[in-house]
């Protein structure tokens, strides 16, 4: 099975400084360390050190661009509830590594109550929801019942945790 969130995670303590830089990290990851240091007030040897523990340690995941979907053509959001026929260990596995597969998916949870997995998906249009949705998710062994809820419009949309 693919590596999710809720296997165990090293310990990593924290401070201020720590917190200050990965909040200007989140903003923006195009800030150089001097820029960094500057704003934190730390020279930026210290500071380029605290960055890479915060690399190594896996605080820091990756760097990234945030696109704006409808600039690049996915203008439809669908929430996709996915509840699997039989609850075991093979059936959550042959679903995850679909799941993980499938480039319309952006994000998928294992969740608690009446479903199992909520996907978010992206797509053009309602036609290529509906062929991904006919000729990839629905092909997936083991799948007992989807809802899908179409977002109409984004309210409130971040990536920033600090």
């Amino acid at each position: 099975m693919k590596k999710t969130e809720q296997q165990k995670l090293p310990e990593i303590s924290l401070d201020g400084k720590d917190h200050e830089i990965l909040k200007l990290i989140e903003s923006n990851s195009k800030l150089t360390v001097r820029e960094i240091a500057a704003q934190i007030h730390l020279s930026p040897t210290p500071t380029h050190d605290r960055i890479k523990r915060l690399e190594k340690s896996g605080v820091i995941k990756q760097y990234s661009a945030i696109l704006d979907k409808r600039l690049v053509g996915k203008r439809m959001i669908v929430l996709c509830m996915v509840t699997l026929r039989e609850h075991n260990k093979k059936a959550g596995a042959v679903f995850v590594n679909a799941v993980m597969g499938f480039k319309e998916v952006i994000e998928c949870y294992n969740i608690s109550g009446d479903f199992d997995f909520m996907l978010k998906i992206v797509a053009e249009d309602m036609e290529s929801y509906h062929t991904f949705f006919v000729d990839k998710l629905t092909e997936v062994e083991g799948i007992g019942q989807t809802k899908s809820v179409f977002v109409m419009d984004v309210i409130k949309e971040t990536h920033n945790l600090m």
